[in-house]
């Protein structure tokens, strides 16, 4: 069923949908690593990386709202159950049980830049097909870049 027609030729919309796609799994599978490190963060710096890894949970979970509503308006039913997320993220699992300020750190380094890395593959597939849905990906690589930059320092 076809609810909303895409502006876009059959073409562009796979190549886009595809983009759209992967970026929201990304995106909704490093909120919940964050989260789930932020629940479980022990040591010194606590509290500030605490605090900084809401602060990635927060700036996923709004990325993801856009990337979907965007795959809506192009024709594209987004996808972020459970099951689809564990399927076809890109990254690592992260164990379970307490985590130390520095492993935090390092797996928040490692989570980023899976996701840092493939939403510079979207930029690049989709500045033909729909520099719309580039722009945002643009936008979602530059935040997550400023956090990828500031857990780096946290562990220099």
């Amino acid at each position: 069923m076809h609810v909303v027609k895409s502006p876009l030729s059959n073409a562009a919309q796979k190549t886009v949908s595809d983009a759209l796609q992967g970026a929201l799994v990304d995106l909704i599978d490093l909120s919940l690593v964050a989260k789930q490190v932020h629940w479980n963060v022990v040591g010194p710096r606590f509290r500030s990386v605490h605090l900084q890894l809401d602060e990635v949970v927060d700036t996923a979970r709004t990325h993801s709202d856009t990337v979907a509503e965007r795959a809506s308006a192009l024709g594209v039913p987004p996808d972020g159950r459970a099951a689809t997320v564990a399927a076809k993220s890109g990254i690592s699992v992260v164990s379970e049980g307490w985590v130390k300020d520095t492993d935090a750190v390092e797996a928040l380094v490692a989570a980023l830049g899976a996701v840092i890395t493939r939403m510079r593959e979207r930029v690049a597939a989709t500045g033909d097909a729909d520099p719309v849905s580039q722009d945002i990906f643009i936008g979602i690589t530059a935040d997550l870049e400023k956090h990828h930059w500031m857990f780096q320092a946290e562990n220099a």
